[in-house]
């Protein structure tokens, strides 16, 4: 048997001191690896929730484009630039035989109804060939009906709700419950009418009638759009424009529709292209936080929210 060297007792600590340092390598290795492909992942789902990837449309065949245009019309929720844009992209593409917008809304602002249907008109007379077809999910009144009659064709379901063709100005007057609380209203303005319709004020006569007018106009330009859109298709009634709604299948009776369909078989039966393209544009993360941060400034240095006008 062979004597162990004098140094035998060093060596094996030089092995097991190496052994250690190589597991710690090892070890800090897989840990980086393990953090990147985590950064990585992280990176991945927020690119994709802020749809920063871009959009998936590909197609080398002829297509139906499809746009949505769903809830109230509004800067902050289906605003004008989104639904323009959206519409823009599905005309531009050569290979767009007809465009759908599909249309499931209250209404909401007439400034962003009138936009979005001056927009269809424009890209109608740019691209004659490329139809564009409103189809009707569950509503489509007052703005969504607004923007719908600007299409070449409106397809309803025979239980959609179609119409309210009116405009409102909506609030609420608090002076009675002012009176009884005791509270006083101390309002300060230069101008007289600065504090117009002042929810916590008295209602001012000649202030309720200007507003009334202003209504009437704006009713008066929402009438000419349908007028226009329609054509002697509309069976023109004393209630047609009075703000009540239809059933889809009284709104094709009355010439606000045109026949019942939905997106598949508009597609399928009237465009004649089967394989449908969603040119819809999200909103990504980005975009949300911003536009929530930028209404969030905006009520913290408004005092209070005067009523708006609305197509609804």
């Amino acid at each position: 048997m062979s004597e162990p060297t004098p140094n035998w007792e060093r060596e094996v600590l030089q092995k097991l001191a190496l052994s250690a340092i190589q597991e710690q390598r090892r070890s800090r290795h897989w840990s980086i690896l393990f953090k990147t492909l985590g950064f990585l992942y992280l990176f991945i789902v927020l690119f994709l929730a802020a749809g920063w990837f871009g959009s998936d449309r590909v197609s080398i065949t002829e297509h139906t484009a499809l746009v949505d245009l769903q809830g109230v019309i509004a800067s902050d929720q289906a605003s004008a630039d989104s639904v323009i844009s959206s519409l823009q992209g599905a005309f531009e593409d050569k290979k767009t035989k007809g465009v759908i917008l599909r249309i499931n809304s209250p209404g909401g602002s007439p400034v962003q109804a009138g936009q979005i249907y001056d927009e269809i008109r424009r890209l109608r007379a740019l691209y004659p060939k490329t139809p564009l077809y409103a189809v009707v999910d569950d509503i489509c009144a007052s703005g969504g009906y607004y923007v719908a009659a600007g299409a070449d064709k409106i397809f309803v379901d025979k239980a959609s709700i179609v119409g309210s063709i009116g405009v409102l100005m909506d609030g609420f007057g608090f002076t009675q419950t002012m009176q009884k609380l005791g509270v006083e209203r101390r309002l300060l303005t230069a101008g007289e009418n600065k504090g117009f319709l002042d929810p916590f004020s008295p209602v001012d006569p000649r202030q309720a009638a200007f507003a009334k007018q202003m209504l009437e106009e704006i009713h008066a330009q929402f009438i000419g759009v349908v007028r226009e859109g329609r054509g002697k298709r509309l069976q023109e009634t004393p209630e047609m424009f009075s703000g009540l709604v239809w059933s889809g299948e009284k709104s094709i009776q009355l010439g606000l529709a045109d026949a019942l369909g939905n997106v598949e078989s508009v597609a399928r039966d009237v465009i004649k292209a089967e394989d449908i393209v969603d040119y819809t544009q999200r909103e990504g993360l980005a975009e949300r936080l911003a536009g929530r941060l930028g209404a969030s400034m905006a009520k913290a240095l408004t005092p209070f929210e005067k009523a708006g006008v609305t197509l609804r």
